[in-house]
């Protein structure tokens, strides 16, 4: 790989690893926020999902978007909204405003993360592999040492500079990729010459308006059922209009011809939509405890933003650690095996937090950390290992968008189910609550995984 090869690598993970850096590090600045800001930990549940909405309408768009106007303009426009909202949302005079810095950073950060990958795959010849796996390694490690980055920040300068650690990145990444990736191939100027009605129909604007106004009605009605309080008549309303429209949504995307979601997909391989559903609940587990347990340190136990990155961090490594480990095993005995192990360890992780007490080390938690660390290094690579299994070759791109779209469903969902559990207080009973919902949830998806497997298996015999 020559020198010219390496520095693209270098600009493109610089910029693709913002979103999971973002995602991650505002675990660590739940309590902090809720503080200045006076909200309740529902209320502040939002700066979780709002990011996770945003990226999963924006990284489909701005896949599309780049076709037509150039992946190196969409990755440039992308680092420019990253550099304005990290400079603007520290300024917010409210939390509204900061929801919507980090919406519109969301969007920026995912405009980078949809063309990155491409812009590699396209201008790196040789050794393709390995600046594939480069490249996911600035994603994953970025998200392993997020909460840690996040707890040093805030205690040595405040939750600004969450945003703020963000614009050496940033710089560095445009001035890189200016220099480094390729001009656009001419046969973008397509989008020149499309009506706007065209592009319209193109990314549908119809499926994207009723997904986003469906599943925001339905995580208020939801998110409004606390846990020891009462439900208005109101949110129920807004609940149920939140599925309904959602409904809408499931009938306007069999029927449209450029789906924002591919659902007819999911319609014509059960075995591809099993495996989502099953990363989707595991997701769930995950980022349930990863937004969770920051909350109960903090909050609970009165442990400092420092030593919560510390603890966290114990997290993202042992899922580091995992991975190229998962890599081999799986390749010698196929994913079952490692997914059993998975759910093993993940059950054992939700019930370890079950029984924790007011009382117990503080250093006991990371026993939970390494569990699910391990677990999801293990899911990560069988349940990629199984989608390629069960989706045809010819329709890799689209599964593999799916994929990564079932995760963000799987955050949005956990962090709905810490703001219903929660109510407006993070409590210690609140917690136990969660460690045996979450250990519901890790048998369930046990369940799951092995009869999906035995039912392959069956059909391969």
């Amino acid at each position: 790989m020559n020198v010219s090869s390496r520095w693209l690598m270098i600009s493109v993970g610089l910029g693709v690893l913002l979103n999971p850096l973002n995602s991650s590090m505002i675990s660590v600045a739940i309590a902090r926020l809720q503080n200045v800001y006076h909200l309740d930990f529902t209320v502040v549940s939002w700066i979780i999902f709002s990011f996770y909405i945003a990226s999963a309408i924006s990284q489909p768009i701005m896949g599309k978007a780049s076709d037509l106007f150039g992946r190196k303009k969409i990755f440039l426009s992308g680092l420019v909204i990253a550099f304005v909202t990290s400079l603007l949302a520290p300024l917010s005079p409210n939390f509204g405003w900061l929801i919507v810095f980090r919406i519109v950073q969301s969007i920026g950060t995912s405009m980078m993360g949809s063309v990155g990958m491409a812009i590699v795959r396209i201008h790196i010849t040789e050794k393709q592999a390995a600046a594939v796996s480069v490249i996911s390694m600035f994603q994953s490690g970025a998200a392993a040492i997020g909460p840690f980055i996040g707890g040093v920040l805030i205690h040595w300068w405040d939750w600004p500079a969450i945003f703020f650690v963000n614009i050496p990145f940033v710089v560095s990444s445009f001035l890189l990729a200016l220099k480094t990736i390729p001009k656009d191939e001419r046969s973008t100027s397509i989008a020149r010459n499309m009506s706007f009605r065209k592009w319209m129909d193109l990314i549908d604007v119809p499926g994207i308006l009723l997904f986003t106004v469906g599943l925001i009605a339905m995580l208020i009605g939801l998110l409004s059922a606390k846990s020891y309080g009462h439900i208005a008549l109101i949110n129920v309303i807004v609940g149920l209009f939140g599925l309904v429209v959602l409904g809408g949504f499931v009938r306007h995307e069999l029927k449209t011809t450029s789906p924002f979601f591919p659902l007819r997909s999911f319609v014509k391989y059960p075995a591809m939509t099993w495996v989502n559903a099953e990363f989707m609940v595991v997701n769930v587990l995950f980022y349930a405890l990863f937004f969770g347990l920051p909350s109960y340190l903090q909050m609970v136990r009165h442990v400092s933003e420092f030593y919560t990155g510390i603890l966290m961090l114990s997290l993202g490594l042992w899922s580091l650690v995992a991975s190229p480990i998962a890599g081999r095993w799986i390749d010698k005995s196929g994913p079952r095996p490692a997914l059993l192990l998975s759910g093993v360890l993940m059950t054992f992780g939700a019930i370890w937090i079950m029984i924790l007490s007011k009382t117990s080390p503080v250093l006991s938690v990371c026993l939970a950390l390494t569990a699910f660390g391990i677990s999801n290094g293990l899911n990560s690579v069988g349940m990629q290992s199984a989608l390629f299994k069960s989706s045809p070759k010819e329709i890799i791109g689209v599964a593999s968008g799916l994929f990564n779209t079932s995760r963000n469903f799987g955050a949005i969902l956990s962090s709905m189910l810490l703001g219903i559990i929660m109510g407006g207080k993070f409590s210690f009973d609140g917690f136990r609550l969660l460690g045996e919902t979450l250990t519901v949830i890790a048998l369930l998806w046990v369940f799951m995984s092995q009869k999906r497997q035995r039912s392959g298996q069956l059909e391969e015999s």
